[in-house]
Protein backbone atom coordinates (compact mmCIF):
# COMPACT_ATOMS: atom_id res chain seq x y z
CA UNK A 1 0.00 0.00 0.00
CA UNK A 2 1.74 3.03 -0.96
CA UNK A 3 0.87 6.40 0.51
CA UNK A 4 2.34 9.54 0.00
CA UNK A 5 1.97 12.68 2.89
CA UNK A 6 2.80 16.33 2.05
CA UNK A 7 3.07 18.87 3.99
CA UNK A 8 4.66 22.50 4.43
CA UNK A 9 2.53 24.07 2.25
CA UNK A 10 0.91 28.11 3.51
CA UNK A 11 0.19 31.67 3.08
CA UNK A 12 3.20 33.80 2.16
CA UNK A 13 4.15 37.00 0.53
CA UNK A 14 5.40 37.63 -3.47
CA UNK A 15 9.25 36.89 -3.02
CA UNK A 16 8.99 34.97 0.02
CA UNK A 17 10.10 31.34 0.30
CA UNK A 18 8.60 27.66 1.42
CA UNK A 19 9.48 24.36 1.69
CA UNK A 20 7.18 21.14 1.13
CA UNK A 21 7.82 17.96 2.69
CA UNK A 22 6.54 14.79 1.63
CA UNK A 23 6.78 11.59 3.11
CA UNK A 24 6.34 7.83 1.69
CA UNK A 25 5.85 4.89 2.87
CA UNK A 26 5.26 1.68 0.49
CA UNK A 27 7.50 3.11 -1.66
CA UNK A 28 11.02 3.66 -2.26
CA UNK A 29 11.90 7.05 -3.55
CA UNK A 30 15.31 6.06 -4.64
CA UNK A 31 13.39 3.52 -6.44
CA UNK A 32 10.76 5.62 -8.38
CA UNK A 33 10.66 8.37 -10.93
CA UNK A 34 9.22 11.02 -8.32
CA UNK A 35 7.43 14.71 -9.12
CA UNK A 36 5.70 17.37 -8.04
CA UNK A 37 2.65 18.86 -9.44
CA UNK A 38 0.56 21.88 -8.78
CA UNK A 39 -3.31 22.10 -9.96
CA UNK A 40 -4.46 25.99 -9.65
CA UNK A 41 -7.36 27.52 -10.30
CA UNK A 42 -7.39 26.68 -13.73
CA UNK A 43 -8.24 23.11 -11.92
CA UNK A 44 -5.11 21.84 -14.59
CA UNK A 45 -2.59 19.51 -13.14
CA UNK A 46 0.75 20.26 -14.19
CA UNK A 47 4.16 18.51 -13.67
CA UNK A 48 5.91 21.12 -11.61
CA UNK A 49 9.41 19.40 -10.79
CA UNK A 50 10.59 15.37 -11.24
CA UNK A 51 13.23 13.69 -9.61
CA UNK A 52 14.51 10.26 -11.28
CA UNK A 53 15.50 7.59 -9.33
CA UNK A 54 18.68 7.73 -10.97
CA UNK A 55 18.96 11.56 -9.58
CA UNK A 56 18.34 13.43 -12.98
CA UNK A 57 16.08 16.56 -12.43
CA UNK A 58 13.32 18.35 -14.51
CA UNK A 59 11.74 21.46 -14.06
CA UNK A 60 9.24 23.19 -15.81
CA UNK A 61 10.53 26.73 -17.56
CA UNK A 62 7.74 28.83 -15.00
CA UNK A 63 9.43 27.58 -12.00
CA UNK A 64 12.99 26.84 -13.02
CA UNK A 65 15.68 28.56 -10.95
CA UNK A 66 13.25 29.00 -8.38
CA UNK A 67 12.32 25.83 -7.54
CA UNK A 68 14.33 22.78 -5.92
CA UNK A 69 13.89 18.85 -5.79
CA UNK A 70 15.75 16.79 -3.48
CA UNK A 71 15.00 13.56 -1.66
CA UNK A 72 16.72 12.26 1.62
CA UNK A 73 16.75 8.93 0.76
CA UNK A 74 17.36 7.37 4.35
CA UNK A 75 14.14 9.68 5.51
CA UNK A 76 12.33 8.71 2.32
CA UNK A 77 11.78 12.09 1.56
CA UNK A 78 11.15 14.42 -0.86
CA UNK A 79 11.58 18.17 -0.94
CA UNK A 80 10.14 20.91 -3.46
CA UNK A 81 12.29 24.01 -1.81
CA UNK A 82 10.45 26.98 -3.40
CA UNK A 83 12.29 30.46 -3.30
CA UNK A 84 10.88 34.00 -4.87
CA UNK A 85 7.38 32.84 -4.86
CA UNK A 86 5.34 34.77 -7.10
CA UNK A 87 0.55 34.61 -7.15
CA UNK A 88 1.08 32.62 -9.91
CA UNK A 89 2.43 29.83 -7.82
CA UNK A 90 -1.16 29.80 -5.63
CA UNK A 91 -1.70 26.16 -6.17
CA UNK A 92 -2.38 22.71 -4.37
CA UNK A 93 0.62 20.58 -4.46
CA UNK A 94 0.91 17.42 -4.55
CA UNK A 95 3.71 14.88 -4.17
CA UNK A 96 3.06 11.64 -6.88
CA UNK A 97 4.87 9.16 -9.21
CA UNK A 98 5.82 10.28 -12.60
CA UNK A 99 2.32 9.23 -14.22
CA UNK A 100 0.21 10.31 -11.10
CA UNK A 101 -0.28 6.22 -9.83
CA UNK A 102 0.16 7.12 -7.08
CA UNK A 103 -0.47 10.55 -5.09
CA UNK A 104 -0.70 12.31 -1.72
CA UNK A 105 -3.37 14.38 -0.44
CA UNK A 106 -2.44 17.80 -1.22
CA UNK A 107 -1.01 21.27 0.25
CA UNK A 108 -2.13 24.67 -0.77
CA UNK A 109 0.60 26.84 -1.29
CA UNK A 110 -1.13 30.52 -1.23
CA UNK A 111 0.74 33.67 -2.69
CA UNK A 112 0.09 37.20 -2.26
Amino acid sequence: HVQLVESGGGSVQAGGSLTLSCVGSGISFDDADMGWYRQGSGNDCKLVSALASYGTTYYADSVKGRFTMSRDNAENTLYLQMNSLKPEDTAVYYCATVGLAYWGQGTQVTVS
